[in-house]
């Protein structure tokens, strides 16, 4: 890991609530080792969007050059994100797009429904009246002309919804995780695929399943990992419900034309993709990152997608794909990080 000595932190209005310290590209370690035409690539794809062509301004009009790790040093700054305790170390986790068993009608083999996002949720949109709420969404149900809080996991679970069932799956367990990774795809009895991705949520607030297994004691802490947890359930079919009932978070979907979609709405790209918090990490930027884990063989990503689980400006989620190894990988990846986030040497409005 590298180090760099904290100077006084400055705030830049693209970051208003993240501690920042400027920095060089000489305390990055791994800079030099960079696929630079595949992070020339990933940061035109990212300049697509909207969000990043504000934060970028007239470097996404850059089409070719002829050192791509040149342009990158001469126009951009790196700083180190910290907390407002000067707190360096971050947490780097990992996600994948699973890959489900399903069908378009309900069976004996097939009888987990995923939804769409249902009829009767109502979605409360506070900002234009309280800006500081503009990344929180109210959401509900109306009851006798009230708003009150949407129908819990456990209550979906036991009524079922109003909505639209995209397909049922063969694994409620599954299906769950599914939930947790926010898009994959499907595999339906005649061998065709669909992708689903993200549509809306019900509201609740997420609660790890993987932290209520250890507060029980049913797993230690160092070997919580998705494949304890999934190896877990299998053995105890009994607990499933009340274990996954713990989250009463739910997640609704909608079928998608192409594979992972992120956040910012473009597909996402394995290691080159992460989800943050955007209330710290604007989506669009660009980071670098840097952790000691053997199989994270990139630094350069970039801020495309959120998650429920992703809280604070040094927690960081990073995609990885659809093949197994990157759910191995996933599954296991829980490692220290050191973020910095890569801004232009010039402010766009300069």
């Amino acid at each position: 890991m590298v180090g760099c000595s904290l100077a006084p932190q400055v705030k830049r209005k693209e970051l208003p609530n993240t501690y920042l310290v400027e920095s060089d590209f000489e305390v990055l370690s791994g800079f030099v080792d960079e696929n630079y035409d595949e992070v020339f690539a990933s940061f035109q794809k990212n300049c697509q969007t909207q969000k990043a062509k504000k934060l970028y301004g007239h470097l996404c009009n850059i089409t070719e050059v002829a050192n791509k790790k040149k342009f990158f040093v001469d126009n951009f700054v790196p700083y180190r994100v910290v907390t407002k305790k000067n707190k360096t170390k971050g947490l780097l986790t990992g996600y994948y797009e699973p890959l489900l068993y399903g069908s378009l009608k309900k069976s004996k083999i097939y009888k987990y429904p995923i939804y769409a996002t249902p009829k009767d949720l109502v979605v409360v949109d506070l900002s234009s009246i309280y800006p500081e709420l503009q990344h929180f969404r109210l959401r509900g149900r109306l009851y006798n002309n009230r708003l009150i809080p949407y129908y819990t996991r456990s209550e979906i679970e036991k009524n079922g919804l109003d909505a639209e069932i995209l397909c049922y799956c063969d694994s409620k367990v599954e299906s769950f995780f599914l939930e947790v990774q926010g898009s994959g795809k499907v595999q339906l009895e005649d061998n065709t695929t669909i992708n689903i991705g993200y549509s809306n949520q019900n509201g609740h607030k997420y609660s790890s399943i993987g932290k209520y297994l250890i507060h029980l004691g049913e797993i230690k802490k160092e070997d919580i990992s998705l494949q304890s947890i999934k190896k877990w359930l299998d053995n105890h079919p009994s607990r499933v419900d009340e274990i996954l009932n713990h989250n009463q978070s739910m997640v609704f979907f909608q079928r998608k034309a192409h594979g992972a979609t992120g956040s910012l709405g473009l597909e996402l790209t394995p290691k080159r993709s992460v989800a943050v918090d955007r209330k710290f990490i604007p989506l669009g930027s660009m980071l670098y990152l840097d952790t000691n884990h053997k199989a994270i063989d990139t630094h350069i990503v970039f801020a495309q997608d959120t998650g429920g689980a992703i809280k604070g400006p040094l927690r960081v989620d990073l995609f990885l794909g659809s093949s197994q190894k990157a759910q191995e990988i996933a599954g296991s990846l829980k490692e220290k990080v050191d973020v910095w986030i890569l801004l232009p040497k010039k402010r766009v409005d300069e």
